[in-house]
């Protein structure tokens, strides 16, 4: 669970090297963000969202409601401007502020997932319930949310693919905002805030299909390889091979999707000499095999 803090309490020192690893992460990232409602609401109302496969995600475009789940102690109120997000589409339901003089509420509702979402970085690392305040965030993030805010009501072409670019945008911003705050950090975000252990995953991100050892990560990270095997475990909660091979694999996962390679292709480029042990080694550690992915990612494009 994460609430945007309050600005009077800055973050803590960032290393230099947080920005461009988790630069690199974010830009080796297929995120898909998607508007799939536009809500008005007034009086009395609730709306209750059941689990999803998917990410979900609600900006209050004008008025205030609520919002509550298991993850809260208690319902938070949101105003114009908020976001609340629900990374693995938790179960929530929306409602009125209980108030009289509330004004009638619009939400922009939608829905967002990572391509190789089982074994993405980000998709792991975030937490269930993100609740972004438009009075404490960023100038930048109150004029994307007040931009998307407009942009409903507008009658224009392209209306909709614009409202997506938007909320992807707002999207990146929070996780931007969310690695910033040394309190909440945790996992993969408290390894991006290590200088060492950040060059050492830029460099994974980057190049997934390099001949990666122990060795050559712990030389990058100019430590010795007990202990940089036992600091980035310490941080990520996994040993530092089965983080590359999660990173190959969620990367495997895009390119079978995008079609534009055959199988043999993407288990050369991430770094594996044979075909059927990437063949074996995908489908141990994601659950399916690479066929199973290829085809839906032709059937999405079928329908798409």
């Amino acid at each position: 669970m994460y609430i945007e803090p309050n600005p009077s309490l800055p973050p803590g020192p960032r290393p230099p090297l947080v920005e461009p690893a988790l630069e690199s992460l974010l830009n080796r990232s297929m995120l898909q963000v998607q508007v799939v409602a536009e809500l008005h609401r007034c009086g009395t109302w609730f709306a209750d969202a059941p689990r999803h496969d998917c990410g979900l995600f609600h900006l209050v475009g004008a008025g205030g409601c609520s919002v509550e789940c298991d993850e809260l102690d208690e319902p938070i109120a949101l105003e114009a401007g908020d976001l609340v997000i629900f990374p693995h589409g938790t179960p929530h339901r929306l409602g009125d502020t209980g108030t009289a003089d509330t004004p009638e509420t619009s939400l922009i509702c939608g829905e967002f997932r990572f391509t190789g979402a089982s074994q993405h970085p980000l998709s792991l690392a975030l937490p269930s319930c993100m609740v972004i305040h438009a009075s404490r965030a960023s100038t930048t993030f109150r004029q994307l949310a007040t931009t998307m805010a407009d942009v409903v009501h507008a009658d224009c072409a392209g209306r909709h693919v614009l409202l997506n670019k938007l909320a992807d945008a707002l999207f990146t911003l929070a996780i931007c905002d969310y690695s910033r705050h040394t309190g909440e950090r945790q996992g993969l975000f408290a390894s991006l805030a290590d200088p060492r252990i950040a060059r050492v995953l830029q460099a994974v991100h980057d190049h997934p299909g390099k001949a990666w050892t122990m060795q050559s990560m712990a030389a990058l990270a100019c430590m010795s390889r007990s202990a940089f095997a036992e600091r980035f475990t310490q941080l990520m909660k996994l040993p530092p091979i089965q983080y590359l091979t999660q990173w190959r694999v969620s990367m495997a996962e895009q390119m079978l999707r995008d079609r534009q390679q055959s199988v043999a292709g993407i288990a050369q480029q991430l770094g594996y000499s044979s075909e059927a042990a990437f063949r074996r080694l995908f489908k141990r550690v994601s659950g399916v095999c690479p066929g199973r992915v290829r085809g839906e990612g032709l059937r999405a494009a079928s329908i798409n």
